[in-house]
């Protein structure tokens, strides 16, 4: 007979089921506290209480369930368990009309597949997985497992002292990784990854070995579909079982934190899939997501977008990042598309949107979600950063709530990105016209706190991997990336770079295969790497890097004056004046010898960097063994240097 929501509530009324006291027990972990706070929005750690738990009731241990389902009729627990009956176990709904289900099923352990059986609005049947389960089945399957979280971290050290780490005035140099496709067991076979621990063995030695400071992870809370890159997410509470368990995932940050390296997870509160077992018309209502399409729907992504304005969505988000932070010891989140959540109109043409209450296109709901979130962050977990993909000139991204912004503790400088790239796009000929792509960011760079990204969405989609967005021959272009590379290092603020580019991967970023490891038998590319690997020593140990690097008094130009040579000259300045560097760029393949500077409070004896070294595969010919310097005026300490200047290259002068 075919179960249709008739055939429930006849077999309800008639009594027909198994005897639900055996099978399902009336319990909750829920106080009213609990529904109030969760309605209100103001529930940030319901993963303590929904999903499934192991617990003991009177002294039978058993697995206890709970779910919101708010337009459900009847809800079910089916799995393995019972043979996938999706009748023989009930949930009860709670008798305050919160939309809660919940029940306590004794002998149940952990490590059970299930899924929860709805009957719901429009006389809908729909098996969904658990909204907070903490593992899933490995795709194509799509159910729930229940399992115990318990994991004994060895990181107390790190954990104690990376406020200082993680600081603003800190280094930050961040290598952004798919998991799935930095390295595979066999390149060739697109289904086959390396494990949590594998990645442990591999990935966190080369993170250390090059000196990222922070290693970037793009989504991997549980996803169906791998050419979503994560970004459309199904389990929002459970890493991804492609590379193993929970307390893998666990195990590498870990060995990351015992290397003295933070990990920062991308993260996705903007929208979610349409998959069947997802979040998508839960109980056969709009549940998760707004029910007017003029806000529900992502037309670019082709997903739909979470209700903020729902308090029991919002504490579903904001519980979802703490779960992040306080289960797997996170150092920060990457909040992903920004932009869409705060526009009404983002993506919209005229008439596919509705003004907000006072006539404008920001998204209010949203505005204060996020508010909230970084609240939440900074408050319940010092030491740690949010840092926003925000695209357009919303004021205050990263400026404290206190102050009127939105509390990030940095945004994604995209501006800088693509003025840069455009700038190192041009043939050296043309670059003295364009001086402003290099120069212009400073003008807007202390609006905000800027982290430059050079991300994956670079390297896709024909835009052409970064070694091929140098002009030149192979020669040039090579030293077009060590000198963007320098250039990016010693620009203020945090850097991130996408996994490859440290190396000039030569192909686009491919999800299905894996890096080009093998074109580190080239010199080239081995120089590059080495080069960028100099650098982050180079940031790490020179305090003027990074101490005053989201403040006006950190950085100073030098010279502009030479356009037409393409030769750009700034200071990097520290908390003391000894601590001062000085770098200077040439975008043109012209050697010049004897080039003059003049410069104010400090002698500068030593070339700490040059770019066209030997050891990064440059001509290592133009160098500066000993710097000419001369005191010009003593009273104002203003200096002469005379130096060579190499072709396509930066130094760094000490």
């Amino acid at each position: 007979m075919a179960i249709d929501l008739k055939t429930i509530q006849e077999s309800f009324e008639k009594e027909n089921f198994i005897d639900t006291s055996k099978t399902v027990w009336n319990y909750s972990l829920l106080s009213d506290e609990d529904v109030k706070n969760f309605q209100n929005g103001t529930h940030y750690s319901l993963y303590e209480k929904f999903g499934s738990h192991s617990l003991q009731v009177n002294g039978i241990w058993g697995m206890y369930f709970c779910v919101w389902a708010p337009s459900a009729k009847f809800v079910f627990v089916t799995g393995n368990f019972n043979d996938w009956n999706k009748l023989s176990h009930p949930l009860t709904a709670r008798w305050d009309n919160s939309g809660i289900w919940e029940g306590f099923i004794p002998g149940l352990e952990f490590g059970e597949v299930y899924k929860y059986h709805i009957a719901g609005a429009n006389n809908c049947l729909v098996d969904k997985g658990d909204p907070f389960a903490n593992f899933w089945e490995v795709k194509p399957l799509t159910a729930s497992i229940t399992w115990n979280m318990y994991y004994e971290w060895k990181d107390g050290e790190w954990m104690q002292k990376r406020e200082k780490h993680n600081a603003l005035n800190s280094p930050w140099s961040v290598y952004e990784v798919h998991l799935a496709s930095w390295q595979r067991p066999d390149p060739s076979d697109e289904h086959r990854y390396l494990t949590y621990d594998e990645m442990k063995e591999k990935l966190v030695p080369y993170v250390k070995e090059m000196g990222f400071t922070h290693v970037e992870f793009m989504p991997i809370a549980e996803h169906p579909f791998d050419g979503s890159w994560g970004y459309q997410l199904t389990g929002y509470y459970a890493p991804t079982s492609r590379f193993g368990d929970p307390q893998g995932l666990m195990r590498l940050i870990d060995a990351f934190h015992q290397e003295g390296i933070g990990v920062i997870l991308d993260w996705v509160p903007s929208h979610f899939p349409y998959d069947s077992h997802g979040l998508y018309l839960f109980d056969g209502n709009h549940t998760y997501e707004y029910a007017d399409m003029r806000k529900g729907f992502h037309p670019d992504w082709n997903s739909y977008i979470f209700n903020y304005k729902r308090g029991e969505v919002k504490s579903f988000l904001i519980s979802n990042a703490r779960f992040w932070f306080e289960m797997f010891h996170i150092d920060g989140i990457r909040v992903d598309a920004v932009s869409s959540m705060l526009k009404l109109n983002y993506s919209r043409d005229e008439g596919e949107w509705e003004p907000n209450e006072h006539g404008g296109d920001g998204n209010l709901e949203a505005i204060e979600f996020i508010k909230h979130l970084n609240e939440m962050v900074y408050r319940d977990f010092p030491g740690v950063q949010t840092i926003a993909e925000e695209a357009t000139d919303w004021p205050g991204v990263s400026k404290p709530t206190f102050e009127g912004g939105l509390g990030f503790g940095m945004k994604w400088m995209m501006g800088w990105m693509h003025d840069s790239l455009d700038y190192f796009k041009l043939d050296p000929l043309y670059r003295s016209h364009h001086q402003n792509k290099f120069t212009f960011s400073m003008m807007y760079y202390y609006d905000e706190n800027f982290m430059l990204p050079i991300s994956h969405d670079e390297v896709v989609h024909g835009k052409s991997p970064l070694i091929f967005k140098m002009p030149g021959d192979l020669w040039q272009k090579f030293a077009n990336l060590r000198l963007f590379f320098t250039y990016m290092w010693t620009h203020p603020g945090g850097k991130l770079l996408f996994m490859g580019s440290e190396f000039g991967q030569t192909t686009e970023w491919n999800y299905k295969s894996q890096l080009d490891w093998h074109l580190l038998e080239h010199d080239s590319h081995k120089g590059a790497q080495t080069c960028l690997k100099a650098l982050n020593k180079i940031l790490k140990e020179e305090e003027a890097l990074y101490s005053k690097q989201f403040t006006t008094d950190g950085f100073e130009w030098v010279d502009l004056n030479h356009r037409n040579e393409c030769i750009m000259i700034y200071k990097r300045k520290g908390e003391k004046a000894e601590d001062d560097i000085l770098i200077i760029l040439n975008a043109t393949p012209e050697v010049h010898h004897d080039w003059v500077i003049e410069t104010y409070g400090k002698k500068y004896t030593e070339e700490l960097f040059n770019s066209d070294a030997k050891e990064f595969d440059g001509t290592g010919d133009v160098f500066n063994k000993d710097i000419r310097t001369e005191l010009l005026e003593e009273d104002t300490q203003k200096y002469r240097i005379i130096l060579n200047i190499p072709p396509l290259a930066g130094l760094i002068l000490k």
